[in-house]
């Protein structure tokens, strides 16, 4: 083919903005996944990551900008398939095009995402997932049951985190596999175990991983295992930013199997001393309250006792005789002082009539010696009378 005779030469950076836009431009290329599998990885000082994805056929440079790539959990490593996520750019120094990574995960990850989206909607309209299904976690556990790998990080650091805060407690360990293929059916039949479920809660736990790793906890199996628990479940798989189907259908999740294991241990062992404290005071108040009542109480009814005592009321009884007496003696000799000036009285007045008395003042009495009347007229004087003076008598006649 002859090139045109007045075709419109371009310069290089000219051109590769051309095909800059044809990419950039293209919404197909703007969010797109890509599988394949890690080489020429690096990274430099900066943060930012630089590899290169292959297959058998072709190679695709790749970018992940440093803070993208301090969200990338598990690490990126030479050789690793992987499924990345961007859009397709041009570096233009080089004239190369490259993939802007924003997501990187592990290859066959998202098949197993959207599993585990379906089988959440599944169980979720069962209502497997209900909050008013949820229990309350005891406060006070006295024994915990622990389902994790006996081998586990996770398992020592929940015996540390229990001993460190109720070592009371007493701890049912049912050790299973919390990975791959054998992991399902042991963890049902662990949760399902008589031993387990005499526990008063329940920790279902183990460390970060994959979602591959922690699949486990998405089989439907286990997961049915954990809702028809009669036993609370705390749920602390993985890491915080980790969920699985099984920390749905637990009572009470936890970011992670430390924080599972606090949660199961709502009072601990400080709380009890405190609360112990907080009662013998309280105790203490009430009986030196009910004590003082009781004095209070037993004063009043021995006053009441004493007021209503035999002996007492004889005491009163006395009391009021010898008020009496004294009131009768009083009134007995006024009586009498009455009586004696009464009779002083009339004794004087008898005295002045006395005729003995009027005798001794010079006067006589004058009497016929035949009759003994008493000569009060001259018509009386006849005869012979006898005259009676103050200190005797004689007699007298009279002649005419």
């Amino acid at each position: 083919m002859q090139p045109a005779l007045f075709t419109e030469t371009l310069t290089v950076s000219q051109v590769t903005l051309r095909i800059r836009r044809l990419l950039e431009e293209n919404p197909e290329l703007q969010d797109v996944w890509v599988t394949g599998e890690i080489s020429n990885l690096s990274r430099p000082a900066s943060g930012h990551i630089y590899f290169t994805l292959k297959d058998k056929n072709a190679s695709l440079r790749c970018v992940m900008w440093k803070t993208d790539a301090q969200r990338t959990k598990p690490a990126l490593q030479e050789g690793a398939a992987v499924e990345a996520h961007g859009k397709i750019a041009v570096y233009e120094p080089q004239g190369q095009y490259q993939l802007i990574t924003n997501l990187i995960r592990p290859k066959g990850e998202g098949a197993l995402f959207q599993e585990f989206l379906r089988l959440k909607a599944q169980l979720e309209a069962e209502g497997l997932f209900d909050p008013e299904r949820k229990r309350p976690i005891p406060e006070l556990p006295r024994k915990i049951g622990i389902v994790t790998s006996a081998t586990g990080a996770a398992l020592r650091d929940i015996l540390n985190t229990l001993r460190r805060r109720l070592p009371l407690a007493e701890v049912i360990l049912a050790p299973a596999p919390v990975q791959g293929v054998d992991a399902p059916p042991a963890l049902v039949s662990v949760l399902q175990s008589p031993i387990l479920q005499s526990s008063d809660v329940i920790l279902l736990a183990r460390g970060g991983g994959s979602i591959e790793d922690l699949w486990a906890f998405n089989d439907e199996r286990v997961v049915r295992a954990v809702a028809a628990s009669k036993v609370p479940v705390i749920c602390g798989v993985g890491h915080e930013t980790d969920f699985t189907l099984c920390d749905f259908a637990a009572d009470l999740r936890a970011p992670t199997p430390t924080a599972a294991a606090e949660l199961a241990t709502q009072t601990t062992l400080d709380d009890l001393h405190l609360q112990i404290t907080n009662y013998q005071t309280r105790l203490t108040d009430l009986i030196s309250k009910l004590l003082a009542d009781h004095r209070s109480f037993f004063s009043a009814l021995t006053a009441r006792l004493r007021f209503a005592s035999p002996e007492r009321r004889i005491q009163s009884e006395i009391q009021h005789l010898d008020g009496l007496s004294r009131r009768i003696l009083s009134t007995l000799t006024h009586r009498i002082r009455l009586q004696v000036s009464r009779v002083d009285g009339i004794s004087k007045r008898l005295s002045a009539l006395n005729p003995e008395g009027i005798l001794s003042r010079g006067y006589a009495i004058i009497t016929r010696k035949d009759d003994g009347k008493v000569v009060a007229t001259v018509s009386d004087a006849k005869g012979e009378m006898n005259v009676r003076v103050s200190d005797g008598k004689f007699e007298v006649e009279r002649k005419s």
